[in-house]
């Protein structure tokens, strides 16, 4: 009787481990989140601040395309681009937009709100 107790307690902590190592690969990675980066300049306009902008990220452990994505969009200074530029940005699901003026988080604000995000 005792050894059938103990081949069932080894039988049942089999279970358990093999359950546990099954739950464990099944897991997500973890997500890489998304930076919308509007400007209405030109990208050679913005090379200083968006190194600075990196810089500032690698501080907090983010290093771009290693495990944060920054989605550029330029408007190449035609104010006309930049609702565009923005609806795309919100329509990629970024996780948040920076913008380098109120002008351009206005148009940001203006996307989101028709295209919400999920």
């Amino acid at each position: 009787m005792k050894a059938r107790k103990l081949k069932l307690i080894g039988v049942v902590l089999g279970a358990v481990v093999l359950a546990l190592s099954v739950a464990a690969e099944a897991q997500q990675p973890a997500k890489i989140p998304r930076i919308g980066y509007l400007t209405g300049a030109t990208s050679d306009g913005q090379s200083v601040r968006i190194e600075a902008f990196r810089h500032g990220l690698r501080e907090f452990g983010y290093v771009e395309r290693k495990n944060i994505v920054i989605e550029y969009r330029y408007a190449q200074g035609q104010p006309d681009r930049v609702a565009a530029l923005a609806a795309e940005l919100v329509r990629l699901k970024v996780d948040a937009i920076v913008t380098g003026g109120s002008g351009l988080t206005r148009a940001a604000r203006t996307q989101q709100t028709r295209y919400p995000l999920l």
